[in-house]
């Protein structure tokens, strides 16, 4: 099975180091200086807490020609990125295209490729590029699959990721699962904007830390009165106390420890245009549906000298 990963940040090399560890013909698609780097010297990843670094040769092309085929291309860029690319996608002859990623508008960008079988996947990776190397952490968790409605592509994912080390959840609704991933994370956004990216300046703050508690509720709320599931299943009951002392556990550890700067910080201080670009789009899905969001929008108010 020939895979392309198309896109060379933190997640997409992570993908394409897994899938070449695990003896898949994978090949990476990057730009630049980056492109160069990687094919000259392989592809460096430090984890951020085991020493060494991995040096992996994948093999790596710059461009997507119409007559490239592959038997998956999984596609990793920043949500502002995407539009810039269908083109090339529908022109390739492709047929199966996973989207990796931050995503809302998940059923729109599906429509604008409608002779291809698309899917979505969210991997449980972060961290940041440097000059040489991908210094991150990586759990080989991936969650993956089809929008509501659309025909099960179950065994070509498990074909995909047979042999791999990665953690597999098949999710028969990934455009709500997204949906409701970015009503978590952007409250935990609007953090790292208010701090400049330090997190720790919240330490202690529990009055803060409660507001992006009710923001994410108010999120979870609008999602679900708009007839949208709540995912995971460990969310459905977002309006419980159970709920509320999870995440406060959750955020505190995120501003006590490396794990803010490592899972949060670093991706919204370098994607402010993503995560503003999110924001905009759930805020128009917000007042789309009538939704009241008070804390959201003051949270939003605060991080506004990082929002575009």
């Amino acid at each position: 099975m020939r895979i392309l990963v198309y896109g060379a940040g933190v997640l997409g090399c992570n993908l394409a180091n897994n899938f070449f560890r695990a003896g898949k013909d994978v090949t990476l698609l990057a730009r630049g200086k980056w492109a160069e780097e990687i094919k000259n010297n392989g592809l460096r990843i430090k984890s951020k807490f085991k020493p060494g670094i991995t040096v992996s040769r994948v093999p790596t092309v710059t461009e997507l020609e119409p007559d490239d085929g592959y038997d998956v291309i999984f596609v990793v860029m920043r949500y502002t990125q995407i539009g810039a690319i269908t083109d090339i996608l529908r022109a390739n002859k492709t047929k199966n295209i996973i989207f990796v990623g931050n995503n809302v508008r998940a059923d729109g960008l599906a429509a604008l490729l409608p002779e291809k079988k698309v899917m979505f996947a969210f991997t449980s990776a972060a961290g940041h590029r440097e000059a040489d190397r991908v210094v991150s952490v990586d759990l080989k968790k991936v969650t993956v699959g089809d929008l509501r409605g659309a025909p099960s592509n179950e065994k070509l994912i498990g074909m995909i990721f047979e042999g791999t080390k990665y953690r597999v959840t098949y999710e028969p609704n990934m455009g709500d699962y997204l949906l409701c991933h970015a009503a978590f994370v952007l409250p935990a956004a609007f953090a790292c904007y208010k701090t400049d990216g330090d997190l720790r300046k919240l330490k202690g703050d529990t009055a803060y830390l409660g507001k992006l508690i009710d923001a994410n509720i108010e999120g979870y709320r609008a999602i679900k009165n708009a007839g949208h599931e709540i995912l995971p299943d460990d969310n459905k009951d977002f309006e419980s106390a159970a709920y509320r002392r999870t995440c406060l556990r959750f955020f505190r550890l995120m501003c006590a420890t490396d794990l803010g700067k490592i899972c949060a910080s670093d991706h919204a201080m370098n994607a402010a245009d993503e995560m503003s670009a999110l924001d905009r789009d759930l805020e128009a899905f917000f007042d789309k549906n009538g939704a009241d969001h008070p804390v959201w929008r003051e949270l939003e108010k605060e991080a506004s000298k990082y929002l575009k």
